[in-house]
């Protein structure tokens, strides 16, 4: 038999006007559970009857101060952990921070990062500027390049990283290969899985130690919320990565949590066409007179495609580079005549945006760095949407 409901701080006392403003309705007095969609938790703290309450609360892992735990943020680590094969996530209020709250947590002075070279831009200062403030080394390398991985390897090297597919350049990594030469050496790995997302490829399930995503993009899918996360199999790493994250107030707010756990439940749906239209599109530019070179992994002549034939699952992702070989006016011209595909500073929302890493996510590189990378002025990037395939060939 069910206990009765214990209402919470329910008087038949009569206070004044301004009292009553503040205290009535305050707590809901009914049964609250099972909501068939998620509340919205905007609440700064869980009130306590007592000292024994609170301590209550703590030994059950119930909810006292947002900074700690909130039950949409927690909820979307639950979902993210759950498509990822993992045990555990971490929930940040950017993809950025989820990279720093992991590496930071990995790494201390003296200790070697080998990265790959090919990255989001940003994530490349991240590296050198912050956390080699700290006695932090790091090595950029070519991680598609195996004798690169196995000659830069030092003895102090205690993380790798890279990309699932890297931006914009749209390289594959052998994720299984690095996996099991990291850990022979008792190395970890790390991945940022943003632009493949789980229903391309799950990085746990090669062995990769840390799959992390910036929920802003093709997670959500809806650019309306800016967020990440970290998923792991290694609960006490998890463990710690979350007591870093409370310490430095690096955590998702309860509205952006539920954006995103809402954005999630459409996401098989949305890649998959999405990876399709990719596709698609991939072959129209590369028999078009106007383009050099299409970076997509579907390509034939892509030289990782038979590695994301093998590692990628659904598609080959939604992401893709373009280099045309064109002047900047004509360029520009191309760009402010397209209908469906507009240009935008983020990327993996449900429409087809463009972005040019010259002049946006590299712009900070030098010169000579962008152009050794591949990254020309003619280079344009494009984030495929859910859009009707023959609207899309048509308009471009």
């Amino acid at each position: 038999m069910a206990e009765k409901f214990q209402q919470y701080h329910k008087t038949d006392k009569k206070y004044n006007f301004d009292t009553e403003l503040l205290h009535k309705g305050a707590y809901i007095n009914a049964p609250d559970d099972h909501p068939e969609a998620m509340p919205i938790y905007l609440t700064t703290a869980h009130d306590s009857d007592s000292v024994y309450d609170l301590m209550d609360r703590y030994e059950r892992g119930a909810f006292c101060y947002n900074r700690n735990r909130n039950a949409n943020r927690m909820a979307l680590a639950e979902l993210c952990a759950a498509v990822d094969n993992g045990k555990g996530a971490v929930v940040c209020p950017s993809g950025m921070s989820a990279i720093f709250m992991t590496v930071s947590t990995l790494v201390k002075s003296g200790d070697h990062i080998l990265s790959d070279k090919t990255l989001y831009g940003e994530v490349i200062p991240l590296f050198t500027d912050i956390l080699g403030k700290f006695g932090v080394e790091v090595t950029f390398i070519d991680f598609t390049d195996k004798q690169q991985v196995i000659d830069n390897t030092k003895e102090n090297t205690v993380l790798y990283y890279c990309e699932t597919t890297s931006n914009p350049m749209c390289m594959v990594v052998d994720l299984k290969w690095i996996a099991d030469y990291a850990h022979e050496r008792g190395i970890k790995f790390a991945v940022d899985n943003t632009f493949m997302t789980p229903v391309a490829v799950k990085p746990l399930d090669f062995g990769v130690d840390y799959a992390i995503y910036s929920l802003t993009k093709f997670m959500n899918g809806h650019s309306d919320a800016v967020a990440g996360v970290v998923v792991s199999n290694d609960e006490k790493m998890i463990a710690e990565i979350h007591e870093q994250q409370v310490l430095t107030g690096s955590v998702a707010d309860a509205f952006t949590s539920y954006l995103c756990a809402r954005g999630m439940r459409t996401l098989d749906l949305r890649l998959k066409k999405q990876m399709a239209n990719a596709t698609a599109l991939a072959e129209l530019f590369a028999n078009n007179k106007h383009v050099k070179k299409v970076y997509h992994p579907s390509r034939p002549d892509h030289p990782q495609h038979e590695l994301a034939s093998k590692q990628f699952q659904n598609g080959y992702g939604a992401m893709m580079s373009v280099e045309f070989d064109c002047t900047r006016d004509q360029l520009n011209a191309f760009m402010e005549k397209l209908n469906l595909c507009h240009y935008a500073g983020t990327l993996g929302g449900f429409r087809t945006t463009m972005a040019q890493p010259w002049s946006s996510s590299h712009e900070n590189l030098p010169e000579e760095e962008r152009i050794a990378l591949g990254i020309t002025y003619g280079l344009v990037r494009f984030s495929v949407g859910t859009e009707n395939i023959e609207d899309l060939i048509a308009d471009f």
